[in-house]
């Protein structure tokens, strides 16, 4: 008989839930409700694998937070998406993206405290985080340019590389300044969001933003490189690129 996984239903159940709130609060409309909801279903699917894959049948307390924060970034991603038909309600996009950030502080310190860190709940919280700036990025490009894209798509760009070069599959060691820098594009791209600096500034902070982005990513590109070198007569091993 096959293990049920309540987990990724009840994040789907919430998702809706959401959508249906901003509805009657923020008007959001079909194109926001059809993105919000392809996204949920999307996000429960792939759980689900992900748990059936580990065999896991249980989402620690960290996982449940970093769900609640991918039901989040569903609610942003319907705005962003309704953004391009009609205005939004600003405040409340800002609103859902700064709690979603908060929450990715707090599932960290849940993960630690509790001592239910796993390589699936790493990855879930990656891919929420990585998600979140994406959407972030189309939003505020519409006010300061595209280039902003480069922020959102340089994760997924990192990821593509390590399917065509083998020296890249290898783990990154862990370094705090990365986590750093991941924090800081949720929230330069947040508060340029709110439309509370003026223009120029937003642009100065986003390419600054971008900057240190470039430098985090060009250090562990650098990194594995040389290392490649170094072993490159010996076996590498290949392992999922562990970019946060």
């Amino acid at each position: 008989m096959p293990t049920v996984r309540t987990g990724p239903a009840i994040g789907l159940a919430a998702q809706a839930a959401l959508l249906a709130l901003l509805t009657a609060t923020a008007g959001l409309g079909r194109a926001g409700w059809t993105s919000g909801a392809a996204y949920g279903v999307i996000v429960c699917f792939t759980l689900t694998w992900g748990l059936h894959r580990t065999a896991t049948t249980v989402l620690g307390p960290a996982d449940w937070v970093t769900l609640g924060r991918a039901v989040l970034t569903g609610g942003v991603t319907a705005l962003i998406v309704e953004s391009f038909l009609r205005s939004i309600a600003v405040p409340v996009l800002v609103a859902i993206t700064t709690v979603a950030l908060v929450l990715d502080w707090v599932d960290g310190q849940v993960a630690r405290r509790t001592r239910t860190s796993s390589e699936l709940g790493a990855r879930f919280d990656m891919e929420v985080d990585a998600f979140l700036i994406l959407v972030l990025c189309v939003y505020v490009a519409q006010q300061v340019g595209a280039w902003v894209l480069a922020i959102g798509a340089m994760r997924y760009a990192f990821v593509a590389s390590s399917w065509m070069l083998r020296w890249m599959r290898v783990r990154l060691p862990d370094r705090y300044w990365r986590k750093v820098v991941a924090a800081l594009q949720g929230v330069v791209l947040t508060v340029a969001a709110s439309g509370v600096l003026p223009a120029v500034w937003a642009t100065v902070a986003l390419a600054g933003a971008l900057a240190l982005l470039v430098e985090s990513f060009g250090r562990d590109v650098l990194w594995l490189y040389k290392r490649q070198r170094l072993y490159q007569h010996q076996p590498t091993v290949c392992e999922q690129p562990a970019r946060q």
